[in-house]
């Protein structure tokens, strides 16, 4: 199997992939020469105790390349056609490894450039090892796009406000919290959202979260449009 984000596989298997002998169209780097680029489908490399994806994985994808300096400076230039449908979602990805009740701290810092047209989300996608929940944070997001599920309201969390919905995608539930104002930077307490969903909602028990994934859910980029991460941490204890 192709190297992707683990988090993906389950949509990644029932959707095409690009049809080989494609042409893609390189991607500009950035003014100062990044330390490692990729155009490849599932390129990815580890920086600094991150791991880089361009996981394009969506049916009916255009180009799309990504660049980094370092595991928390990095970017995406992508030329998605304007249809419906994730088409990627080129992230950094961060291992944790730890049990909800063992953990004592888990929190992201962010600050990303975002361009003013195409269809897309900047958010975490956090999974348990088994992969069996998957719980997205979007800070911003912009166009016709969407999250899985239905509302369960607004619950005030980490720091930020956010429009809940649950869901599923047919192999794992998903929930999903959409911050109820756009945001380009900020820090998010994740834990006290893991913690309400197993606490208060008791939507899963004691998982034990795999990774913490950051990145762009593109839907449609088209003629190309830049993602840019300036700076993310992620940090437990």
């Amino acid at each position: 199997m192709a190297p992707r984000t683990l988090g993906r596989v389950a949509k990644a298997l029932i959707a095409p992939t690009l049809a080989l002998g494609a042409t893609v169209a390189l991607a500009s780097a950035p003014a100062s020469a990044a330390v490692w680029s990729t155009c490849d489908q599932w390129g990815n490399t580890s920086l600094n105790g991150y791991t880089l994806y361009n996981n394009i994985w969506g049916s009916g994808a255009g180009s799309q390349c990504v660049w980094a300096n370092s595991g928390t400076n990095w970017g995406v230039r992508a030329n998605h056609p304007n249809t419906g449908g994730v088409k990627s979602y080129p992230d950094a990805k961060k291992v944790i490894n730890k049990s909800i009740t063992s953990l004592r701290s888990l929190s992201s810092s962010y600050n990303v450039t975002v361009p003013s047209s195409g269809a897309y989300n900047t958010s975490y996608d956090i999974w348990d090892t088994d992969h069996d929940y998957e719980i997205m944070l979007w800070v911003n997001y912009h166009g016709a796009v969407g999250p899985l599920g239905t509302s369960q309201g607004n619950v005030t969390l980490g720091g930020h406000t956010w429009t809940v919905y649950k869901g599923t995608n047919g192999a794992n539930a998903v929930f999903s919290f959409l911050r109820t104002s756009d945001s380009s930077s900020g820090t998010v307490n994740i834990l006290p959202i893991l913690k309400w969903i197993k606490d208060t909602k008791g939507w899963f028990g004691n998982e034990t979260i795999g990774d913490v994934q950051f990145g762009y859910e593109i839907t449609s980029s088209l003629g190309g449009l830049d993602f840019v991460t300036n700076n993310l941490t992620v940090s437990s204890s």
